[in-house]
């Protein structure tokens, strides 16, 4: 299973609707991450450029998309983002792997 954060920012017409009646989405949201094979984490309300942070487990790429498509296409949101989180460890083998990998930079001399 991977980790992703997801970011997502309500509509006005959300905002509206929730503030009406409101409404713990966790439950609808747990169903559906469940139902793609993932589990939902912690989820905040947050200040700023996003309504709500939340971390899921998904069992890959493809189904995080799909969670994160469900939801942008569902209309309540006017951002959905969704961002790949990696263990301190997985970011450990990636700076060592970075290290070999033979990259070089645009105008970099050659190695000889």
């Amino acid at each position: 299973m991977a980790d992703y954060m997801i970011q997502i920012s309500y509509s006005a017409a959300a905002w509206a609707a929730l503030i009406a009646k409101p409404e713990n989405r966790l439950e609808a949201v747990k169903k559906v991450v469940e139902k793609l094979g993932g589990k939902v984490g912690s989820f905040w309300f947050s200040f700023g450029d996003h309504d709500l942070v939340g971390i899921l487990e998904m069992p890959d790429a493809v189904s995080a998309a799909a969670f994160s498509v469900a939801v942008a296409g569902g209309g309540a949101c006017k951002a959905v983002k969704t961002t790949p989180l990696l263990q301190v460890e997985e970011g450990i083998e990636a700076m060592k792997k970075a290290a070999t990998c033979g990259y070089q930079p645009v105008g970099a001399k050659a190695k000889k």
